[in-house]
């Protein structure tokens, strides 16, 4: 009886040193597997900072809340640097990106009319053919391709003919709006405005509110 119960007492004594040994093997794992996280989230952000470089025309962006439509245009910014641009950086009559490396982008949150023409909600590539006139500004449905070497005019969703304006200089591309009209009910409205160089491109957006 008494070997019964020595027997008995030492498999117990077995088992918590046993049941120690496992909880304590399981904390040092996590533990492990936390500084392991820890060092591949340091080594990849020193990848991407190993990375990142300065873009020479630098991202941007901006947006207008018209009624109760938010308008959003992200860009790069070209510098004129001393160059001519019209007809000879941006040549005349042919697809432009509107900005710099990715083509430029606009998000419409609901339907809006631009210069009278209806656009539905959704995001657009936004490309503009400079002419000695008017020029052509074209709402693209492929709304992420890189400058306009993909460029599918069977892809538009709407063009216009825009005549530009004259404005005092501005060295570095930029979006603005302007001409802001404000109605709780009815139609709302704001003129996006493309500037660069001397140049004023104006393009009237409207949105209605029921």
């Amino acid at each position: 009886m008494k070997s019964k119960i020595i027997y008995t007492n030492s498999i117990l004594i077995i088992s918590l040193v046993f049941l120690s040994f496992s909880v304590a093997n399981a904390q040092q794992n996590k533990k492990s597997e936390k500084n392991n996280k820890k060092q591949t989230m340091e080594n990849q952000q020193g990848t991407n900072d190993y990375h990142k470089v300065v873009r020479v025309s630098p991202k941007a962006s901006i947006t207008e809340t018209i009624g109760l439509t938010d308008v959003s245009v992200s860009y790069s910014r070209p510098g004129v640097k001393g160059r001519k641009i019209w007809g000879s950086l941006v040549p005349y009559d042919k697809v432009w990106r509107a900005g710099a490396n990715e083509a430029t982008k606009i998000i419409f949150s609901s339907d809006v009319w631009v210069e009278g023409k209806k656009l539905s909600a959704g995001s657009y590539s936004f490309f503009v053919i400079p002419k000695a006139k008017a020029w052509i500004v074209i709402f693209n449905k492929v709304a992420d391709q890189w400058g306009a070497f993909e460029y599918n005019e069977s892809e538009d969703a709407l063009r216009l003919d825009i005549t530009p304006q004259s404005r005092n200089f501005i060295e570095w591309l930029n979006y603005s709006f302007s001409d802001l009209k404000v109605n709780t009910h009815g139609k709302n409205s704001a003129v996006l405005n493309l500037n660069w160089e001397k140049v004023r491109l104006p393009i009237k957006i409207e949105t209605e509110v029921k």
